[in-house]
């Protein structure tokens, strides 16, 4: 950051210790996905639920966060327990705050709902945004200054009925700059690997493949297709298992060689450690819903780098504000990170944005805002339409 800007942070800063929040605002909306989302857990769904929370202030600035009403394995969470939580149980510790009080509210919300990294999400992202609104600098400055200036996606192969369909896909991520495959599997024994093999042909081996059951299978069939697939080149299987059979992961890892990711799994810090500790996964993705944003989400990256793991940035299929998060978080590493499935929703996952000003794409690569805060704008007539009246 250069001197002038040195000085305009600096007086902003004192400007900005004024500042209180006032309100809190929950937003529930629906947004359409371009096709239905299927995975091996729960039916197909037409839509993503989403809240996003904005915080007033005094001053009249505003920031926002985003979370998800997944309510698939790792998650219970609907768009109205997301909203009480905030509004009845958060609300109370953050209006009359700075929005520099951070460590102090997320700490408070913590302790006033306990595992509910779903509905912290979008707080601590708020205050972030507004942070680095106040402050007239991107939210990469807050963390650390900015290391990257974009980040890589990669591409997210749903269950689809046919193998024609399941390629078709993948052929219009790759004609867009993607190389970097995820196949969702876990139904259908053959046919994942069918899709796997068609898609190592039909690519060669520069593709970058990785499989993702969404914890929706037992240990035998987990070893069956680790074992057929093998032949494939595949770079990692992700969170094949349930949620509580971290032993069962350990185990895979044991006896095949390709690396085994975890995800819906690790929600916080101590789950992490449990993987690490039992050597039940060399990869792991984190989510701005799952792992409670940026403030918790950089704790399990120091984490995962610290016991040599590889970082796969992950999202559900969200909009461009979840996906900035991760975005600011990235530009801030220092270490290597993965092409990972934070983009899916601006991608292609969703039909429309809910920003003035969506993050730029190019190909597989999605540039980090500059601007302040998050750097994404709420367009209020998106917001209006998709609006879910609670």
């Amino acid at each position: 950051m250069n001197a002038p800007l040195v000085h305009e942070a600096a007086a902003a800063a004192g400007r900005g210790s004024d500042i209180r929040i006032t309100r809190v605002e929950t937003i529930p909306l629906r947004v359409p996905l371009t096709s239905p989302v299927k995975i091996a857990s729960g039916a197909a769904r037409p839509f993503v639920e989403l809240v996003i929370v904005r915080l007033h202030t005094s001053e009249g600035m505003v920031g926002i966060g985003e979370t998800q009403a997944w309510r698939r394995q790792g998650s219970a969470e609907t768009l109205s327990s997301l909203t009480r939580v905030i509004e009845d149980h958060f609300a109370p510790h953050i209006v009359g705050r700075s929005p520099f009080e951070i460590a102090r509210i997320m700490k408070a919300c913590d302790e006033a709902s306990w595992h509910s990294y779903y509905a912290q999400a979008p707080v601590g992202d708020a205050l972030f945004d507004l942070q680095g609104k106040i402050l007239g600098v991107p939210v990469y400055q807050l963390l650390g200054g900015k290391y990257r200036s974009e980040l890589g996606g990669c591409a997210v192969l749903y269950i689809k009925p046919t193998l024609e369909e399941t390629l078709e896909g993948a052929a219009d991520f790759h004609a867009r700059g993607f190389r970097s495959f995820t196949v969702k599997v876990g139904l259908d024994l053959d046919a994942d690997v069918a899709n796997v093999r068609g898609i190592r042909e039909r690519f060669g081996p520069d593709a970058i493949i990785r499989v993702d059951a969404n914890a929706g299978m037992g240990f035998d069939g987990a070893l069956k297709l680790l074992k057929r697939i093998k032949p494939f080149d595949i770079d990692a299987a992700e969170q094949l298992l349930p949620l509580h059979d971290v032993d069962g992961m350990a185990e895979l890892a044991r006896r095949v060689d390709i690396p085994i990711m975890t995800d819906e799994c690790v929600a916080n810090d101590h789950d992490l450690l449990h993987v690490i500790f039992r050597r039940a996964a060399t990869v792991v993705q984190t989510k701005v819903a799952k792992n409670g944003g940026l403030w918790y989400s950089r704790k399990l990256w120091h984490i995962a780098d610290a016991a040599g793991m590889r970082i796969y940035p992950g999202n559900h299929p969200c909009t461009s504000i979840a996906t900035a998060s991760v975005a600011h978080l990235a530009a801030a590493w220092p270490g290597p990170l993965l092409d990972g499935p934070f983009s899916a929703g601006i991608c292609g996952a969703l039909t429309e944005d809910i920003v003035t000003d969506p993050l730029e794409v190019r190909g597989h690569l999605v540039r980090v805002p500059d601007k302040p805060g998050l750097g994404v704008t709420l367009d209020e007539e998106t917001i209006r339409r998709l609006r879910v009246k609670m």
